[in-house]
């Protein structure tokens, strides 16, 4: 199988090093800087495997590129980038297939947020989408080498438009599976994907704003009160929407749901502290990488964002995600504003309190 992976951060770089250790035909497209150093030091795993270089996968810095170089179509795309890249991804992806003469394969989103998959269904059409989680907790100490933090190889799939005439999700669970990752389909796509960003939510927006790390957050009572509220704002919207939360990897979110959004608040923080803490520690979030890069884009829309937008469409308030949200935002557009705000627990309190 000829597999292109679009993006090649750490995420994107995992998956195309292992599916190239088992399946050979791997191209990785991403930042023409990064492409220069896998192309002049080499691609290197550090997993509980120890460190190994990859051999076995073409780089490439342009889709366009990547589509010009192939011998044979690409017979799976997987898609890692920044959910506020979606949209000129899968424009230069689909442009690209067009302009070769290649059918464009069938498309895999394993990002964060909601979203990302409407933007895919609408460009190249909903039967070649499959929505993706990935809980594989993986960083890039240095240009060139991905290391795999805990050796936990954990996806969820799910076709976008179950039944589709196009080769499915379990098909792809296939893939992966040889390629060393525990892959589970499940059957509603997005109950996957809003579980995921109820995973992805916890203490990220709130440690971008104070810039304290989660565990941080999560001492204080009122900012896990603040957690806890945005939590259950989420879980109010998915309850209208008829989007059911699922089991994904070890958060038990279908299980736990009524406990999260009914159970007194003293019972909930201790639980949460202790999980926040285990699974994060003192590791800064996406949200705070994405402010500390001075990119001036954010995927708080795609994550708490997404609940302020889906709460609107389903006629359900949702003021905390609202504020963190709104908040966040403008440290992006002005990060001189950052001073005023970090460790200032207080001030984000009384903004969610008064959202």
């Amino acid at each position: 199988m000829n597999v292109l992976i679009i993006g090649a951060g750490a995420i994107g770089s995992l998956v195309g090093a292992r599916l190239a250790t088992r399946h050979g035909s791997v191209t990785l497209a991403g930042r023409p800087r990064t492409v220069e150093t896998v192309r002049e030091h080499g691609l290197y795993l550090e997993d509980e495997s120890g460190r190994r270089r990859i051999e076995d996968i073409h780089v490439t810095g342009s889709l366009s590129d990547a589509f010009a170089q192939t011998k044979d179509a690409f017979d799976l795309a997987v898609l890692t980038v920044k959910s506020y890249d979606t949209a000129a991804a899968v424009n230069e992806f689909a442009d690209a297939a067009e302009r070769y003469g290649h059918t464009i394969p069938i498309v895999v989103s394993l990002q964060n947020g909601v979203g990302n998959e409407e933007t895919l269904a609408a460009r190249i059409g909903p039967e070649r989408v499959i929505a993706g989680t990935i809980t594989t907790p993986v960083s890039i100490p240095q240009p060139g080498v991905i290391r795999v933090d805990r050796p936990q190889y954990t996806v969820g799939l799910s076709d976008w438009q179950p039944g589709a005439p196009q080769p499915d999700a379990d098909t792809v669970r296939t893939l992966l599976a040889q390629a060393g990752f525990s892959a589970t389909c499940y059957a509603h796509a997005r109950g996957m994907k809003w579980t995921k960003l109820l995973m992805n939510m916890a203490g990220n927006a709130t440690s971008a704003i104070l810039g304290v790390p989660p565990d941080q957050v999560y001492a204080r009572n009122k900012m896990a009160d603040l957690e806890i509220d945005a939590w259950r704002e989420a879980l109010r919207v998915m309850a209208a929407a008829g989007i059911p939360p699922q089991n994904v990897g070890s958060y038990p979110f279908k299980t736990l749901a009524p406990f999260i959004r009914f159970a007194p608040r003293r019972v909930l923080r201790p639980i949460l502290r202790k999980r926040i803490g285990k699974a994060r520690g003192g590791k800064m979030p996406s949200l705070y990488l994405d402010l500390e890069s001075g990119k001036g884009r954010s995927e708080v829309e795609w994550l708490n964002g997404a609940v302020v937008s889906a709460g609107r469409a389903a006629g359900v308030a949702t003021p905390v995600n609202q504020a963190l949200t709104g908040t966040l935002l403008r440290l992006v557009d002005d990060p001189t504003q950052r001073a005023d705000w970090r460790e200032n627990y207080a001030r984000l309190a009384e903004a969610g309190a008064g959202a």
